[in-house]
């Protein structure tokens, strides 16, 4: 399987987060990425390619210019206005407030964030622009022929709406390479959330379309991050009406009972009868992972490849979460290899 990945990454190396009342050091932070290739490398998968650029035509198939400019532009606005540390938002348009972009850039952190936790650094736009292009390489390997490709993205993308971001995420990349393919010739595609956080932005993008199903398998929002989206109810709306799929479990969920969720979305996908697969591949899943509450072994992921490859169609990794980082390389490189070997 060939991977695409750019050392590009690295230009996203925040220095705070916002986690449990204190900035701490990130849980996204380089070195996941790093611990990942390393092991490909080991394994020796496959070939490991630098991505194409697609320029900014296929970003802007999901998200508007005017998210993306604030993207571009707010470490220079927010450097202008005066401050020292990273920009961290502090205020929203809650309920009952004027839904209205401010001019000031304090308050427009807020009007396009989804959480506090996620702050904005010098290169965050340059390295969630080369994230997006390692996906829509991924999904172009497809569009030639391939069976299978790995992005390793990073900074993440599934938490990213058309116009806010948040969770570790700028930019939605599975979305993103998913419009790619519905754009050059397929007619479906099916997306597949295995990463521990409910994938909202993508869910978000794709609700009222029939072309995208979701699904996702995830920590309960009543106990789990982004908290308010991802229930069971949530099904789609309009056209996309029964295209998602959402499978909420709770703490202390095993592999056996996780493994059943995975088998429910397989015949989903299955039924729908999608000309592609969008794995996002999140392994914060795992029994040890700092900020998630499932107990998947190492092991587990090797099953979890080979139950993804029963589904026998062309799909694309994409990486999400994982923050447990000795072991990310370990457990993410066994779903490929379980994939692979199946």
């Amino acid at each position: 399987m060939e991977t695409i990945y750019t050392a590009k990454h690295k230009l996203r190396d925040a220095r705070t987060e916002l986690f449990g009342g204190q900035l701490v050091a990130p849980f996204e932070r380089p070195s996941r990425a790093e611990h990942v290739i390393a092991r490909i490398r080991e394994e020796g998968l496959g070939a490991v390619s630098d991505p194409d650029d697609f320029g900014m035509d296929p970003i802007h198939a999901i998200h508007p210019q005017h998210f993306t400019d604030f993207l571009r532009t707010a470490w220079g606005r927010w450097k202008e206005a005066g401050f020292e540390g990273e920009a961290i938002p502090t205020s929203w348009p809650a309920r009952r407030m004027v839904d209205r972009p401010p001019r000031h850039i304090d308050g427009l952190l807020g009007y396009y964030a989804l959480s506090a936790e996620t702050s904005l650094t010098e290169s965050t736009w340059d390295a969630a622009y080369a994230s997006a292009q390692v996906a829509l390489t991924g999904a172009e390997r497809l569009q030639e022929g391939a069976s299978a490709a790995f992005a390793l993205c990073r900074p993440p993308g599934h938490h990213a709406t058309a116009d806010m971001y948040g969770g570790f995420c700028f930019l939605n990349n599975a979305a993103i390479a998913a419009q790619h393919m519905l754009s050059h010739g397929a007619c479906r595609v099916a997306i597949l959330d295995i990463d521990f956080h409910h994938g909202n932005g993508t869910q978000d993008i794709f609700y009222d379309r029939d072309d995208v199903l979701f699904i996702s398998l995830h920590g309960d929002p009543l106990d789990a991050y982004p908290y308010f989206l991802g229930h069971a109810e949530e099904t789609g709306m309009g056209a996309g009406q029964g295209h998602t799929l959402n499978l909420p479990m709770p703490p202390g969920t095993t592999f056996a009972v996780w493994r059943e969720g995975l088998a429910r979305a397989l015949s989903k996908i299955a039924e729908y009868g999608a000309d592609a697969l969008v794995v996002s591949l999140g392994v914060d899943t795992f029994e040890n992972d700092p900020i998630s509450f499932f107990k998947l072994r190492s092991e587990d992921f090797l099953t979890t490849g080979q139950d993804l490859a029963a589904a026998n169609m062309p799909t694309l990794f994409a990486m999400e979460g994982g923050y447990a980082v000795e072991e990310i390389g370990i457990n993410a490189v066994n779903v490929l290899q379980g994939f692979e070997g199946a």
